[in-house]
Order: C-alpha cells, then structure tokens, then sequence
C-alpha cells in the first residue's frame, strides 16, 4: 500500500530543505526523495571538499552538455549535487545574492511579488549574517544558514584588490547589502569552519523536530497525474518499485537539470519531443527544458614568483599536514577556502545602471583553467562572464528510460553580446594582473599566454577554454502562462495542472548577476510562503 503524505518533494538539494523545514514547522507531513545517499562523506563536511567531490560520482550527477560548434565543438563536464543539501553540499560555499534590479525584472516580466522588495525579507529570514558591523536593513540575524567571511587570506587576495582599486573599482565590504559594483571579499556559508549546507541548515534538523521524511538513494520515475492533478510519484529504490502519494501536492525540487528531465518523463513537455520517444502525452507544455542559461567562464592563469604564497604550495606533504592541524584549532587554513575568495563586479560601460563582468580571483592555478583541479605550481587564477547572458539552450530527454542522461546545451556564446562582453571581460582581467601590486608577483602569464591579444584571439581563447560556472537555471521558466515558453506562474504552479509546482533555480526566469545557490535558497522561502498561503 502506497505512503500518503501531505507533501512529497522531489530532490532533496538546496532548495528542498528549506521546504521541508517550513513546510515541517507549519505541522505538514512531508516526504523527500533523494536519488543519492546521505551527507555523510568527510570531505562534503570540509569546505575545501569541493576539489574531491567534484567528481565524486557517489555524491553527484556527472552530466555532459552536447557539442557545440560556438566552443569549438567540446562538451562541458557539469556536476549536480546527488546527496541530502543537493549542490549546497558540493558547491563553492559562495553566498551571493545578486543585484536588486534582476529580482525586479523577474517581476517585471509577469512575476508579482518577486521584486527586490518582496524578496529581501526572505534572504534576511533564511541568513545568519556573522558580522557584527552588517547592515539590518539588508542583512539578517538569527537565520538558520550561517553566512561568513573568509578566514585564509594571503599577499595575492590582497595585492588583486589594491590593483583593482587602483584602476578606480570602489572597496565593497558586502556586496549583498545596499550596493553590488566594487571589488572585496566573498561571503561564505560555513560554520565553525565546517561547511553549511540546506542539509545541515534546514533538512537534517527537520527530519528530527518535525514530521518529515527522507528516502534516499531513491530514484523517482516519474510524477503520478488522474487528469489534471498531480497525486504523487513512481519510484524505484532497493529494486522495488512503488509511489507515495500527496494529499496537498507534489513539489519537484530537482534542478535546472533533473527537474525538466522529470516533467519529460512524466508526459509532461514539448509534444513533438515526447512522441519521438513513446512516451504519452498527459500535458503538452512547450516551455519545459527550454531557456536553460549559465555563466560562461572563461579563466586566465598566470605562474607566480618563486617565495609567492599560493594554494598551490599548502596541499601536499608537511605543508598540508600543518594546515589540517591549523583548521582542528579553529585557526586560518586553506582548508576553509572556496573556490571563488575575492571578486570585482564592474559596468562594460559607464553609463550602465548595474554592473555586468564579474571577475572571481582566486590565489591558487588550477590546470587548464578548470576550478578543482590544481596545478602543480604555484600560481593564480581569474575567472570571469558577463553576468546576464543573453544565450540560452535546452534540456531534453534523450529517451524514455529515467536513467538516460538528458541532452543538455545552454548555447554558449551564441549570442553576439555574450561574446562581447566575455572579450571585454577578459581583456580587464589581463589589465588587472598587469597593474601594481599584483604584477610584481606574477613570473609569467599561462593561459592565455604572453603578448597583446586582438578581440578575436581572446575570443578564440575563450571558446577553447571557458566552461560552466555549474550556474545552470531557467529550464522551467516562471512567467504568465502561454507566453515565453512558461511552465509556472508566479505561484509555481505548472501552468495547466494542480497539485504541481516547480520550486528550485529551473523556475529563473532570467539568470541572477550572481552565483545561484542563493537565488535558489529565496526561491524556496518564498514557495514555502505560497504553499502556506502567507505570500
């Protein structure tokens, strides 16, 4: 006999958490279901984890996007967190907000309450902004995620932002309060030095107060429709499969990827696409696995001199033996470092009202440019995109069985101002290593190499070597129904259906200036409030 329960989730990632904390608080029964195992490796614990699990496929889904010619053909690696706290728990740990303005123009095309203003509430209710001197008018105190600064700093943080100052780049000492523009340091989610995910956060803590439910290693097969109602889910865990059924509804929670994948499956997507691969068609929706974007980073890295501190120089032998010892006491050590540490954010063009390049610094080289992979020697690294791309691509089923990877291609570059503004972008990067203090610690360039680069060298450079920012949104647009390729309303609601709403980053109508994890975090506040009725 099927489980009812008030409320099942699916996916048990960033923002599933925070669901089934309100939801468990407000006395709602509540299933999660997660494909993957527990949070219970050491390195998701440890925030410099991020470089192992990575590619841990125990812990992650290991996607590939389709050939692109736009990149020269290659195919992009993305990892999709496949545990309890979902990407929270194998992510850079960076808590960034974005701009006002991108939550205005959410609401702006069709989305009421989903500005600035409605929204600001909700990332001071889910923050615990540990920062005596942070503004409460932004910031909040008290939430259930701890947001930090950095603890580890070094000569080559230090001298990146006195270049970019020296260039003209205002000091920001917190780029989610009053203003984004301006260079300074990033805020993390951790505690105690440990990493602090929606797992560790929300979930875990509701499954203990509350009646709440996790299944994991429990792969949904698809949602259960009678008409047009969602009633629950089919999934297979152990070899059995069964349902669990929703007396109030069904909330898919999987992902920018996973969450099309499953509407698809479910005869719930393009029809056309469907058809192709037999499976009935009980809601023909258009929109769903369309608009799918992403940052595109390119990263340039450069050799430093020799007696430089670099991150490089601390992850072997005796050196890294005494940063671990540094971290059981409480003390400074890489192995608290995000893979992003400072940032600059600036306008192409003065007379923009908002800044769109963002450049993330790290003191540390990372093979090929590629984040978590470290070079041998010690060096430096910066990653920088446009940060609202105007390409955007697809996620569609490659067949009917649920385990089949999706065909995914956000459509890097395709766009001609995405490839404008990534050459503008990089062109900056290149100046600000060049620049006092930081040039004198720089022996020599790597990638993309010594001597002046045309627009299109720079270009060429970074079809060859930019890749994912693991940002992936916007694959269940929210807007009006019937326009745009919607699939929710402003309420998440599946446009067309009841008893199913859409609620993590998918649901992005434009992709935030800004990292998505927590963009996604406020998606869920706010869908808690809907779902209660108190939006």
């Amino acid at each position: 006999m099927a489980e009812t329960f008030d409320y099942v989730i699916v996916g048990g990632g960033t923002a599933a958490g925070i669901l089934a904390w309100r939801l468990g608080e407000a006395g709602h029964s509540v299933c999660v279901i997660e494909a993957g195992p527990r949070p219970d490796k050491l390195w998701l614990k440890v925030p410099a984890g991020f470089s192992k699990t990575l590619f841990d496929e125990t812990v992650t889904w290991q996607f590939r996007s389709e050939a692109d010619p736009e990149i020269k053909g290659r195919q992009i690696a993305y990892t999709q967190g496949r545990t309890l706290g979902g990407s929270s728990s194998v992510n850079g740990m960076i808590f960034n907000r974005g701009h006002a303005e991108d939550f205005n123009t959410w609401a702006q095309a069709g989305n009421p309450g989903w500005g600035y203003d409605d929204l600001l509430p909700l990332f001071r209710r889910l923050e615990n902004r540990d920062d005596p001197g942070a503004d409460p008018a932004y910031r909040g105190k008290g939430g259930r995620l701890n947001v930090v600064a950095p603890m580890w700093r070094n000569q080559l943080e230090d001298s990146f932002l006195s270049a970019a100052q020296s260039l003209g780049y205002p000091w920001n000492d917190d780029y989610n309060g009053a203003e984004q523009e301006g260079c300074g340091r990033y805020q993390s989610s951790m505690r105690n030095g440990w990493r602090e995910s929606t797992a560790t956060a929300f979930l875990l803590p509701a499954e203990k107060r509350f009646k709440v439910r996790i299944l994991t290693h429990a792969q949904v097969l698809r949602v259960l429709l009678e008409g047009r109602r969602a009633t629950g889910v089919e999934l297979r865990q152990g070899g059995e499969v069964r349902q669990v059924l929703a007396r109030a509804e069904v909330i898919v929670a999987a992902g920018a990827i996973n969450s099309p994948k499953l509407l698809q499956l479910s005869g719930i997507g393009p029809q056309d696409l469907l058809v192709s691969h037999g499976i009935s068609v009980r809601h023909a929706l258009e929109g769903v696995g369309q608009n799918l974007r992403d940052h595109f980073s390119p990263r340039i890295v450069a050799r430093a001199r020799k007696g430089v501190d670099s991150i490089n120089l601390h992850t072997k032998g005796l050196p890294l033996v005494g940063q671990v010892l540094r971290w059981l006491a409480g003390r400074e050590s890489i192995l608290t470092v995000s893979p992003a540490r400072v940032f600059l954010f600036s306008k192409s063009d003065p007379v923009l009202d908002r800044p769109d390049l963002a450049f993330v610094f790290m003191p540390a080289s990372f093979k090929a440019g590629l984040v978590g992979v470290l070079d041998d020697e010690p060096g430096l690294t910066c990653g920088v995109w446009p940060m609202r791309p105007r390409s955007s691509g697809h996620v569609r089923i490659s067949s009917a069985d649920p385990m089949a990877a999706p065909v995914i291609n956000p459509h890097y570059l395709h766009d001609p101002e995405d490839r404008r503004l990534t050459v503008a972008a990089l062109r900056l990067a290149r100046k600000l290593f060049a620049t006092e203090p930081l040039a004198p610690l720089i022996d020599h360039p790597v990638l993309p190499g010594a001597g002046e680069l045309t627009d299109d060298e720079l270009l060429d450079f970074a079809r060859s070597y930019g890749s994912t920012s693991f940002h992936l949104c916007g694959s269940c647009r929210m807007g009006p129904e019937g326009r745009d390729g919607n699939v929710v309303g402003a309420d998440l609601r599946v446009h067309g259906l009841t008893g199913l709403r859409v609620i993590d980053s998918s649901v992005m109508p434009m992709i935030p200036s800004a990292n998505t994890a927590a963009g996604t975090m406020v998606i869920a506040e706010k869908g808690a409030d809907l779902l209660l009725g108190r939006a």
